[in-house]
């Protein structure tokens, strides 16, 4: 893909625009792959007008001997309420840094000071280690392991975004909707979204088109998802995320490529977690620890062909990325046709397949 170097320093307000509030999905689709999908820069005789489809589409718009990356992490019950005395906290906890302790978003952080302790029951509390900016503590809880992995499914609920719990409240279908098909390993505080649309028997469909897939793990932080408050992109820090790529998963996306299949990224997470892996050569490399890669127009893809993305934030970096993946005003007209043709956005929304915007 052609590298495409930004003229001036990119302004977050470039990655702005409007988005009528109940064009935000309140509910997933029902079966899952009978979501919308919107085909973005398809290059055909010159014309490239986003094409509109069903998510169970997906297989006809692939090849035999591609090959779907798919985020497996699961996403855990991550919300917590408790109280500091008289004053109600709520925490959402987004990275484990030992044991015992986690990284967290509070509100209000104004009423945390070191050695405090929040109380979430008789039996969790933490006490703050350090505090950071935007509202982000570190937590010491008061158990870990097992015990603490059934204290938070006993008193923790489904960490929604917050545009979504603005809408309505949470409740117990969110704990299997939140949850992609995949989900196999414990820790991410976000759901990778992509993934929401699967079903079992459009898996055997893809699988009967010689349509391959394989499965990492990027455990998704809240962070992810937070509007760039920067002036300008460059003066934006990612938060970091834990991920792993095992050795099968990597040959098996190398082996599909070299063959002339097409790296399909199911979602932000699987590409960033891909590019962090892929050398020079594109080449996918087993992967285990952290990346804060930042992926925005001027960035040079080397591993992925193809992107499954829902609809993203505005100003968002997962906006960014998608714009650095094929072109910012070919995203811009692709985000003002699903306006118009009343797609429905974000974690519950509608998705796109994105081609990269050098492709003829």
């Amino acid at each position: 893909m052609t590298k495409d170097v930004p003229k001036h320093r990119l302004k977050t307000e470039e990655f702005d625009f409007h988005l009528p509030r109940h064009m935000i999905a309140g509910r997933p689709s029902r079966p899952r792959d009978s979501s919308r999908l919107l085909e973005v820069g398809l290059q055909s005789h010159g014309y490239s007008a986003p094409r509109d489809h069903v998510f169970r589409d997906l297989p006809s718009l692939l090849r035999a001997g591609d090959i779907l990356v798919l985020n497996d992490t699961r996403v855990i019950p991550a919300q917590l309420s408790g109280h500091k005395g008289e004053a109600k906290i709520a925490v959402t906890l987004h990275k484990r840094t030992g044991p015992n302790s986690w990284r967290s978003f509070t509100r209000p952080a104004k009423k945390l000071k070191l050695g405090n302790e929040i109380v979430f029951s008789d039996t969790l509390r933490a006490t703050v280690e350090e505090k950071g900016e935007a509202g982000e503590v570190t937590l010491a809880f008061n158990c870990e392991g097992e015990l603490f992995d059934k204290a938070l499914q006993q008193f923790g609920t489904m960490p929604l975004p917050v545009y979504l719990q603005g809408l309505r409240a949470i409740d117990e279908a969110d704990n299997k909707d939140y949850q992609t098909m995949f989900a196999t390993h414990d820790g991410a505080v976000a759901a990778p979204t992509a993934g929401l649309h699967f079903t079992p028997e459009l898996m055997n469909t893809i699988a009967a088109r010689n349509i391959h897939h394989a499965t990492l793990t990027l455990h998704v932080g809240a962070g992810t998802f937070l509007p760039v408050k920067a002036d300008y992109v460059d003066d934006h820090t990612m938060h970091a995320e834990c991920g792993n790529i095992g050795e099968a998963a990597a040959r098996a996306v190398n082996t599909a490529r070299n063959a002339g299949g097409r790296v399909v990224a199911v979602g932000t997470t699987s590409l960033r977690l891909l590019e962090s892996a892929a050398d020079e050569q594109g080449l996918v490399h087993p992967f285990h620890g952290e990346t804060d890669i930042f992926i925005k127009p001027g960035y040079c893809f080397r591993a992925v062909d193809l992107l499954l993305t829902n609809f993203h934030l505005p100003r968002s970096t997962l906006f960014m990325l998608v714009c650095a993946f094929s072109g910012t005003s070919t995203m811009k007209a692709a985000y003002e046709h699903a306006i118009s043709e009343g797609y429905r956005f974000y974690s519950y929304g509608d998705s796109c397949l994105l081609h990269p915007r050098s492709e003829t």
